[in-house]
């Protein structure tokens, strides 16, 4: 979090709108006579300070008094200006002549009083300090911390030796057991304020090291399968039915949730209209609800992730509703960015959606304080960042900003951006993951692969290869974007190989709502839950077995794979190999999207002679011995799919 410098407190307020003297012109106001006119309404505020202004005719001092202790106002000609510190909830600013009444507004104090738990880590390879030393006193209050209490996370490899110690440090031996280390790390200021932050280290065969949080992604990212929930379609009381299905979606696989826009938004609108960021949509359910289902994911071994809308609000957002009705005078007319003509921006044909102002920190404070609430309230494990692109192109330092902030809080969350994997910049930025988009924003990399067969291997060398960083790339067959279903433009058979390339490469994959039973609709239009007992295709043991082998094979978590030449050209053939660091433990994946059967002609680079050199090898999909013949062909049928382990034998 940082402090607003003075120009940026005139910005967030609004007052350079208004020309403030002070910054070069004059401030004009009703003439009321000694009575001062106050430059801006009152509203809530996302800032301990806030620079108040406004004009007085013939007043030749101008009073503050906030929450009735005074603060001297300097004034120029009519103007008048001074910064004031906000107290919690309701603070009355009254602007008066000398002793006289004047007008009052009253600011809301959205912020929480606490102080800020940061945790500094040196590890060597024996031993790990951690320091707690450069927390922060609350900027509400200045009062200094007090207390500091260390405390290790459940599931940690081994126990660590923390010891008693309620100072700022604790040091203690590198444990020996192999993967992630979390400590937290509870602060407590004089009043009583409290704050946490948790941080972590890694241990691995070279011992224990700590970890860059700016940039490294935790564990958890290589295993996981998402399941995208539309929660409407679940039931008629949606945070209540997607509770009731987290048993069957872990029977399925899936160990990580990404939830469509749960906050509230216009009636019927799909959630991407945001009118109040702290607070559930009504027609899904209760908080109460909401935080029951987060926890019975937790139970059932499954992360939740929200989708977050942070580029721009609904039209009917409070604020921007203010700020239409009272223009340059709602405390929220620098919330949203604006054109030389003073219109609101937007992206698009996106009328209702307008942007935000990034440049306004107090602004910036409100979205990221909107952020950590539900990581703070619910231990949602991270977020899906909508039109985070339309952030960067305003702002683009802010992510990084806000990155530090979340992953101080819980620092294994996972940080999704709506944008696309081919731009280093968001990896670099803030995010773990991006999408599998072309450079075209908002282009799906596989939206033309799949139409002409002949070409799919040609299509997919494209696309896949343009991915620099394979392993932290979001894959996906159906989306909130993607219109008809997957099955409804293909068929069965289709996505049946579609799944089995989806689940196989490096990368984070996406099972949307209802893909393991063929469902088909449209996210935007198709309001009625779907019927989750019919399974037309037999699709759903398809895909549990594929999440399964995904979620046994160490291979098929690691972020490294080869492609494979395979032959007949333009057949609809398509392999590759997947394995760990150095080609270990390898799998061959064989893909037949053609309706016409083949003996495969692979060429398997000799480094991997466990299969290059294999007489025979294991399909773990099907539960099948294959022959390899002479010159490394494989009798592969028609829109069929294969995992070929090395078990099988050898030449």
């Amino acid at each position: 979090m940082t402090r607003m410098t003075r120009d940026e407190l005139l910005r967030a307020s609004g007052l350079a709108a208004f020309g403030l003297a002070f910054g070069g012109c004059s401030l004009t106001g009703s003439d009321k006579g000694n009575v001062p006119t106050l430059a801006t309404r009152g509203g809530d505020a996302w800032a301990w300070e806030r620079t108040v202004a406004g004009s007085a005719r013939g007043c030749d001092a101008v009073t503050l008094r906030v929450n009735g202790r005074e603060v001297p106002a300097a004034t120029k000609g009519d103007a008048f200006q001074a910064d004031v510190r906000l107290g919690p909830g309701e603070n009355r600013v009254e602007a008066a002549c000398g002793n006289g009444s004047g007008q009052e507004i009253v600011l809301r104090q959205r912020l929480t009083v606490r102080p800020v738990a940061r945790i500094d880590v040196k590890v060597t390879r024996d031993e790990v300090t951690l320091d707690g030393s450069s927390s922060e006193p609350s900027e509400a209050t200045g009062s200094a911390i007090s207390s500091y209490a260390w405390s290790e996370r459940d599931g940690n490899p081994e126990s660590l030796d923390l010891g008693t110690s309620t100072g700022p440090q604790v040091t203690f031996a590198a444990p020996k057991a192999h993967g992630e280390y979390f400590v937290t790390l509870d602060v407590t200021d004089g009043d009583g304020n409290t704050d946490r932050s948790t941080t972590y280290f890694v241990v691995d065969a070279n011992g224990a090291k700590a970890v860059d949080m700016a940039s490294d992604v935790p564990a958890w990212i290589d295993s996981a399968i998402v399941y995208g929930v539309i929660p409407f379609l679940f039931g008629e009381k949606p945070f209540a039915a997607v509770t009731e299905r987290l048993p069957y979606l872990r029977d399925l696989g899936v160990n990580a949730l990404w939830l469509s826009p749960i906050t509230r938004s216009p009636g019927g609108d799909f959630g991407y209209a945001v009118i109040d960021y702290f607070r559930t949509n009504p027609e899904y359910g209760t908080e109460e609800e909401f935080r029951t289902l987060v926890s019975t994911a937790h139970e059932n071994g499954i992360r939740v992730l929200m989708d977050f809308i942070p580029n721009h609000s609904s039209d009917e957002h409070p604020y921007f509703v203010d700020a239409k009705k009272h223009g340059k005078r709602s405390p929220y007319w620098t919330f949203y960015d604006r054109d030389e003509t003073g219109q609101y921006t937007y992206y698009f044909d996106w009328e209702n959606l307008p942007n935000f102002n990034y440049d306004n920190p107090e602004m910036r404070r409100f979205i990221t304080e909107a952020f950590t609430h539900w990581v703070r309230e619910y231990d949602v494990d991270g977020f899906r960042v909508d039109a985070c692109w339309g952030v960067k192109r305003r702002r683009p330092d802010y992510w990084a900003e806000w990155r530090r902030e979340l992953k101080r809080i819980k620092p294994d969350l996972l940080l999704l951006a709506e944008a696309s994997a081919l731009d280093p910049w968001y990896y670099e930025n803030g995010f773990d993951v991006a999408y599998d988009w072309t450079k075209e924003l908002g282009h799906w990399a596989w939206g033309d692969v799949f139409y002409d067969t002949p070409s799919i291997g040609e299509s997919l060398d494209y696309a896949l290869g343009a991915d620099s960083r394979p392993g932290r790339v979001f894959h996906f067959l159906n989306n909130n974007d993607t219109g008809p279903r997957f099955i409804s433009t293909y068929d069965s058979d289709t996505t049946r190989v579609a799944a089995a390339l989806l689940l196989t490469l490096p990368g984070l994959p996406c099972v949307y709502t209802g893909d393991e039973i063929g469902a088909q609709y449209e996210p935007y239009s198709d309001r009625f839950p779907i019927h989750w007992d019919e399974d037309t295709y037999n699709l759903r043991p398809w895909y549990t077995k594929l999440c399964h082998l995904r979620r046994e094979q160490p291979s098929l978590q690691a972020q490294q794979w080869t492609p494979v030449k395979v032959g007949p050209q333009r057949s609809g053939l398509y392999a590759y190999l997947r394995h760990g660091a150095e080609g270990r433990e390898p799998l061959l994946v064989l893909l037949n999207f053609a309706r016409d059967v083949f003996d495969a002609e692979l060429e398997v680079p000799a480094s991997f002679g466990a299969i290059a050199g294999a007489s025979s090898l294991r399909d773990i999909l099907n539960d099948r011995d294959v022959a390899v013949k002479p010159g490394m062909r494989i009798h592969i049928d028609a829109l069929d799919a294969m995992v070929l382990s090395p078990a099988g034998g050898s030449a």
